[in-house]
């Protein structure tokens, strides 16, 4: 049986499916706390193993799809993704649902770095630039169709702890029977290398020394970035009702798949501003979406948090496009990889480390709290880096 849609579409329905599956079950925390009687501490805890998971996979299993070929490494990924979204459907408690998500959480890594490969191989666009553009695109689109699918399955779908992973295990299914049968080209298979133990380690840089202090900076804009977004992604199901006068899963799927659809728009219509500029405007618009949401916390405004939301949906994606174009302007073909991994691992501790504190702060003194001590050091770090990325020399020649 031949498949009448091009490699091309199918590569793309499996990435997209892939990654929907590992962003799915952000709406669902505050049932999952609700259920099993979970404190801000367990739901902050299950985020980071996702994210340390991811974090895994990107420092250990990040080069396969050079070394295998993409469609070996996608597909492991599917496979992992069903894995663990069975485990998570039927997790009894914490620490089963904690291993469903980690293991979902390295075959998020793998999927990204793989259907990347594939993507841009494959791609009919011509120019690689713009075979990237659109591999960054669907990428979004799958990512933010996890926490939209997951809220509205966790609003109205009966038993929604169960049956909201149901789609997951379906699509995911007709994804790998999709990619095994597949036609593709010679060259869009991808190289097949013997893997050698060395693959699998870490792969972390640190520029030059005349670029130390550049990187240092610039790290510090995915620290923020991914941060802000974990806020969202781990936290906001816990304390949406206080700011909202809605309620439910679906409030916070909606939000956080908004977040990454805008923040991928955001992407393409500044990538040919001025990196300085770029830089320090999302910093300022990063800081205003912290500042609203402490006020809300206390005004309970739908139009504050919906401001807020586009707000940090543009922070998010200014400081991503900032952050990177610097990051390759500076490294050269003997360091791109390493420093690449290097500034990603930056942007994954901020998404842990952050949540775990928060999560602390919110058992012994409440969410209010937390929500707030996070907003601060977010406004601080943010103006302070903003100010910086703006006048730094480096930045601006290297960058400008």
């Amino acid at each position: 049986m031949k498949l009448r849609p091009t490699p091309y579409v199918w590569v793309s329905f499996a990435m997209i499916v892939g990654v929907m599956g590992t962003a799915l079950i952000s709406p669902l925390y505050g049932l999952y706390r609700d259920a099993w009687d979970l404190k801000p501490s367990d739901v902050s805890m299950i985020y980071v193993v996702y994210m340390f998971g991811a974090l895994c996979g990107l420092l250990t299993l990040g080069r396969l799809a050079d070394r295998l070929g993409f469609r070996p490494v996608m597909t492991g990924s599917l496979v992992l993704v069903l894995v663990g979204t069975l485990i998570s459907l039927a997790a009894p408690d914490m620490a089963v649902l904690s291993v469903g998500r980690f293991i979902v959480g390295v075959a998020s890594s793998m999927m990204t770095t793989s259907a990347t490969v594939g993507l841009t191989a494959l791609s009919p666009f011509g120019r690689p630039q713009r075979a990237a553009v659109m591999a960054g695109l669907l990428m979004a689109v799958g990512f933010g169709l996890g926490p939209l699918l997951g809220g509205i399955m966790g609003q109205w779908a009966p038993a929604p702890l169960v049956t909201t992973y149901v789609p997951t295990l379906v699509l995911g299914a007709l994804g790998l029977w999709a990619l095994r049968r597949v036609p593709l080209p010679a060259e869009g298979g991808g190289p097949s290398r013997r893997l050698h133990w060395r693959d699998l380690l870490p792969h972390l840089t640190w520029p030059e020394a005349s670029a130390s202090s550049t990187f240092l900076l610039t790290c510090i804009l995915p620290f923020l970035v991914f941060g802000v977004f974990g806020l969202y992604a781990a936290m906001s199901p816990l304390f949406l009702d206080k700011l909202v006068p809605w309620h439910g899963p679906v409030v916070s799927g909606t939000a956080i798949a908004l977040i990454l659809f805008m923040s991928a728009a955001v992407q393409n219509l500044v990538s040919h501003m001025k990196t300085y500029r770029c830089g320090s405007r999302g910093m300022a618009v990063l800081v205003l979406s912290n500042a609203l949401l402490m006020v809300n916390l206390f005004v309970g405004s739908g139009l504050l948090f919906v401001i807020g939301v586009v707000c940090t949906s543009i922070g998010h994606g200014m400081g991503s496009v900032a952050g990177m174009s610097v990051v390759t302007r500076i490294a050269g073909p003997h360091n791109r990889s390493g420093l690449v991994a290097t500034f990603l691992l930056v942007g994954y501790i901020g998404s842990m480390l952050p949540m775990m504190a928060m999560g602390w702060i919110a058992d012994h003194w409440g969410l209010p709290v937390a929500v707030c001590a996070f907003c601060s050091m977010v406004i601080v770090l943010g103006t302070v880096v903003g100010v910086l990325f703006h006048r730094h020399p480096r930045i601006r020649a290297v960058a400008g």
